[in-house]
């Protein structure tokens, strides 16, 4: 099985060849902006996140899943007679340390962001008022 690259026209009518990959010394980097959408209390998932990569390509689905050393990131995939498979992946090793430490990073700032609100709540609420009989 080979693979032609092909870059499609917006139309969807005509596929030109794609132009050829940078050298990797050229890439540009990539900007990774994450949003967590949802904390779970419960269960092996513990967040659901969004990510835009140089704010021109959006990946949803993104979990947060609790693994045997620590937290992971798991990629939006779909169920086939094997397992699961990915729907889209980071191709090198770099992109997927990036991405992850991302996510992860995010994770722990919205954990910490909830922490701190509830201590703010918890100490900001008025005493309860005095019942008398």
């Amino acid at each position: 099985m080979s693979k032609v690259k092909m870059n499609q026209s917006m139309s969807g009518n005509a596929a030109v060849p794609a132009q050829t990959a940078a050298p990797q010394a050229e890439r540009l980097p990539t900007q990774v902006t994450v949003k967590i959408n949802s904390l779970r209390t419960s269960g092996s998932t513990l967040a659901t996140a969004s990510v835009d990569l140089n704010g021109v390509f959006a990946v949803r689905g993104l979990k947060v899943v609790q693994g045997v050393n620590g937290p992971f990131v798991s990629m939006p995939s779909y169920k086939t007679t094997e397992g699961f498979r990915d729907v889209c992946f980071p191709v090198t090793a770099e992109f997927r340390e990036q991405l992850h430490t991302a996510v992860l990073d995010a994770y722990r700032q919205e954990l910490s962001m909830v922490a701190s609100r509830g201590q703010e709540n918890h100490h900001q609420e008025p005493p309860a008022p005095e019942m008398t009989m």
